[in-house]
């Protein structure tokens, strides 16, 4: 580390690591995919702000290929079946902080074994309770990345404004063979799923819109998809390419990669557009872009729409879905209207 940003990191108060020539942390987000993604402005600031510093990064086993493969982490951990192993393995590392970008019971448990300083993000749960239940938006206008950068200023680190990262190792790119030759081209990636049944359109609504858009089409997902991809892509087996479940998480996102628009709910692999820097249409059904998740570009001016149903007197609902709608009749998704996506599609392709 040079001697202006010990300097600066004295001046803060924070103490500097005797006889080392970097600081070492450890960042923290067990899960899911898209939480991750918008973690790796923090890690990619950190390292190339402070490139003595080693950067370790704990997560769960099922979202390894998201970090895995990211040049600016030095070390990836992996929470699987043994917290007490995992708990052993990073005492042994002698970390000076933990960037806590979870901020739960678990990482507060991980904190107190390690005994070291961490910088945890706000996860505004309460001004998200209220917002859900009393429908009054406290929100702060701020992007969740912004708020996760906020746990490393102390450091003098500042956000670069260039926006999401993710990595695809070579083994994980899509060969064009691998695709229909009716697609090779050119396709619209339009992703089927999400992790709550609140938060996608229901499969007739798909359909329509799929119908209405006169350009190839590749239906992403992971295998809990493929049923209903099926019946999607019925509609036109010969537009419309199910690659629901036929490929891991990495070549779907090559898949995003190489796609000239994104149709997305609000789901990891809108985050993962973001960070390609794709045009992206994104649908909202039981959660708002005010939560702070919406795609983010950094500084770059990427063309992206918004569709959902304002001024819904029930909506949000909820901060992250359900299994099926509370009250009932499924508005938020229902209203939406599938000629205005299909003419923003177009327009986008144009």
């Amino acid at each position: 580390m040079n001697s202006e940003v010990e300097n600066d990191k004295a001046a803060s108060g924070l103490p500097l690591p005797a006889g080392r020539e970097g600081i070492k942390f450890l960042i923290i987000r067990f899960s899911s995919i898209g939480d991750i993604v918008l973690t790796t402005p923090v890690i990619r600031c950190l390292k190339k702000q402070l490139p003595d510093a080693e950067i370790h990064f704990l997560t769960k086993q099922s979202f390894a290929s998201i970090v895995e493969n990211n040049p600016f982490i030095d070390k990836v951990h992996l929470l699987a079946h043994s917290w007490e192993t995992v708990v052993h393995e990073l005492m042994q590392e002698d970390y000076d902080y933990i960037i806590d970008l979870h901020h739960n019971l678990r990482t507060l448990r991980l904190k107190k074994a390690l005994g070291i300083k961490s910088f945890p993000f706000n996860k505004l749960n309460i001004q998200k309770w209220i917002y859900t239940n009393l429908k009054w938006n406290m929100m702060p206008d701020v992007h969740i990345v912004d708020r996760y950068m906020k746990t490393v200023e102390s450091f003098e680190v500042a956000n670069d404004g260039e926006g999401l990262d993710y990595f695809i190792p070579a083994k994980d790119e899509v060969k064009q063979k691998d695709i229909p030759a009716s697609h090779q081209a050119g396709y619209i990636g339009l992703v089927t799923g999400a992790a709550h049944y609140t938060k996608k359109l229901p499969v007739d609504k798909i359909k329509e819109l799929c119908s209405k858009i006169d350009h190839p089409i590749i239906l992403l997902g992971g295998k809990e998809d493929n049923e209903n991809a099926k019946q999607i892509a019925s509609v036109d087996p010969v537009k419309i390419y199910n690659a629901c479940g036929k490929f891991n998480l990495n070549e779907s996102a090559d898949l995003v990669r190489k796609s000239k628009l994104v149709i997305t709910h609000d789901t990891g692999l809108m985050h993962i557009a973001a960070a390609f820097k794709k045009k992206i249409i994104s649908v909202w059904g039981n959660t708002v872009p005010e939560f702070g998740m919406y795609p983010y570009y950094g500084k770059h001016q990427v063309s992206n729409s918004k569709f959902e149903i304002l001024n819904l007197r029930c909506r949000p609902c909820s901060k992250i879905g359900y299994n099926k709608c509370p009250r009932g009749h499924f508005k938020c998704m229902k209203q939406i209207s599938m000629d205005s996506i299909a003419e923003t599609a177009s327009q986008f392709l144009k």
